[in-house]
């Protein structure tokens, strides 16, 4: 009694001193629960397997999709209907699809979640369709949910009788808002471990020791500290009414955030260049040129003479002419924040893809002092 009235004290000094703290560095801060995720508190992947019917002659082909109409024949059997032997089945208003949904922690039985629902096979579109009860399960093979209802496609088309046909967005997958039932709860280990542990989405010394010492300057000394670049371990109440308020107060804490490492970043694909802070460059000079080919094709048409019988023929003419740019040499100084950086490059003036091969070369000679990541 003594210790829960102790703990209710604490807790009433700790919430006082945090909307405090919270006042004044709001702004230059981050909460826990941004920055942190408690481990063994996580979703959970479910899958299944049913069917969609109600289609307006969209779905599957079973002539080319044979594992339908098995699928359709198993329910009806289930429901007493067997049919003859060699029936062959011609269904058009039925598809084969897969279901899948993401069951939140601390899910309960009763609780609803949203499906998502794709064709497995050949089927122009599920618009329209209504999936029938499928089960769905983790990847112990145990059922942890029920899914039916009526699906939303965003897509839509149209066809002519001519063959030709216009779509906008995807016909195949549609989704079920609450459209699965929960059955079955996934335990966590939230009332078990003896400790509480956070993970770090983006690991980094720096933010788990501040992570540890703004816990230990609110609740105390050594009630956190920190594992390693991502784990911070802190000791916790055993009773669940005052850990669910422990915790309460721990995930609105405001901690300061480590800076990234100077890193700068190359989608090849797109020519995007992402520039973060602490990139330096050390003194050096820089020559880039480049190298146009441009082939054209003129034919021309040659016209048999008069009464010659002949016939007209188009005779090839192609041109090949090469361009290349004078080679210019830049000379970058010493540069040492972000601003500096942006400003020599835009002196420069290269287009993007040039200005890659800049940075890896920048990176080769050991000029450039950040790590370059190529995605």
């Amino acid at each position: 009694m003594i210790r829960s009235r102790c703990f209710r004290v604490l807790m009433r000094w700790a919430a006082m001193v945090l909307s405090l703290s919270l006042a004044v560095s709001a702004a230059q801060a981050e909460r826990l629960k941004d920055l942190a995720t408690l481990a063994g508190v996580r979703s959970n992947q479910l899958i299944g397997y049913g069917l969609v019917v109600g289609l307006d002659g969209t779905g599957d082909q079973t002539t080319q999709a044979p594992f339908t109409s098995q699928s359709f024949t198993s329910m009806l059997r289930q429901f007493g209907i067997a049919l003859p032997t060699g029936t062959r089945l011609q269904l058009k208003n039925i598809a084969a699809v897969s279901v899948h949904a993401t069951l939140p922690p601390f899910s309960k039985p009763g609780q609803t979640i949203d499906i998502t629902v794709s064709s497995l096979a050949n089927a122009k579109s599920l618009r329209g369709g209504t999936l029938l009860l499928t089960p769905l399960k983790g990847i112990d093979g145990n059922v942890y949910a029920m899914a039916q209802g009526d699906l939303v496609v965003g897509g839509f088309g149209a066809q002519g009788q001519d063959g030709s046909r216009i779509s906008v967005n995807v016909q195949n997958v549609g989704r079920i808002a609450n459209g699965a039932i929960v059955e079955q709860a996934v335990e966590t280990s939230f009332t078990q471990n003896e400790d509480l542990i956070f993970n770090l989405g983006r690991p980094d010394f720096t933010t788990a020791k501040n992570v540890a010492d703004t816990i230990n300057e609110l609740l105390g000394p050594d009630v956190a500290r920190a594992m390693d670049a991502s784990s911070i371990y802190v000791t916790a109440p055993q009773d669940i009414n005052q850990r669910v308020a422990y915790m309460s107060v721990l995930e609105n804490l405001e901690v300061a955030v480590g800076e990234a490492p100077a890193r700068v970043i190359i989608n090849s694909r797109s020519g995007t260049i992402v520039v973060g802070n602490h990139v330096t460059l050390e003194p050096v000079a820089v020559t880039h040129g480049s190298l146009t080919v441009i082939v054209s094709e003129d034919p021309q048409v040659s016209q048999p003479g008069p009464f010659s019988n002949g016939d007209t023929a188009i005779t090839p003419s192609s041109s090949v002419e090469i361009q290349e740019e004078d080679g210019r040499m830049w000379k970058f100084d010493a540069i040492g924040t972000l601003d500096q950086l942006v400003q020599a490059v835009n002196g420069v003036g290269v287009a993007p893809g040039d200005l890659m091969a800049i940075l890896e070369a920048l990176k080769q000679s050991g000029a450039l002092r950040a790590e370059l990541i190529v995605i």
